[in-house]
């Protein structure tokens, strides 16, 4: 990774840790959309570290529960999604990503939320009452990807159209 892809990794990892650990409305931080965003942008070895190492940082203050491991392997969902808006991110692939990616989290999280925890009965009813508790951090979830994955996408391209080209080099991440 070059020196301004270690920056801008540096920095989503700041952001995402800083954000996540100041007072917000649930579920709405950047650390899905930076996981898709350095998936679609840094070298493959960089594009999941990043925002695993600010998930795990930040989570390490915040608290673990039992179904972290449903939670960190979901981060990989955007991870996957962004590795395929590699090269041809466009407003309408980021969004579909954002809200495959978000939906996708919400029914793995949550069935790992039921599995793995005695909060809801072990049936199908359980299930189901686990899904329906959980849609308004899917709401907040949904709004806050599509907002955060649009808004790092959109200042990417800004400054790759009026950095970048006005200097005549181009400024890859990786």
């Amino acid at each position: 990774m070059n020196k301004n892809g270690l920056f801008a990794g540096l920095g989503l990892v700041a952001l995402v840790i800083i954000v996540r650990l100041m007072p917000h409305a649930s579920n709405i931080t950047p650390l899905y959309a930076v996981a898709l965003f350095a998936a679609a942008l840094f070298p493959k070895r960089w594009a999941v570290a990043v925002p695993m190492a600010a998930m795990v940082i930040s989570d390490l203050v915040i608290g673990l529960h039992s179904s972290i491991a449903f939670t960190w392997s979901g981060m990989l969902v955007f991870a996957w999604l962004g590795f395929g808006l590699a090269g041809r991110p466009n407003a309408m692939r980021v969004a579909a990503s954002a809200i495959l990616g978000s939906t996708v989290f919400f029914l793995w999280t949550n069935f790992g939320v039921w599995l793995v925890t005695p909060l809801y009965a072990d049936t199908a009813a359980g299930l189901a009452q686990c899904f329906t508790a959980a849609l308004p951090f899917f709401r907040n979830s949904l709004l806050g990807n599509i907002a955060f994955s649009g808004a790092l996408f959109a200042a990417y391209s800004w400054y790759q159209l009026r950095v970048a080209n006005r200097e005549s080099i181009p400024v890859p991440i990786g």
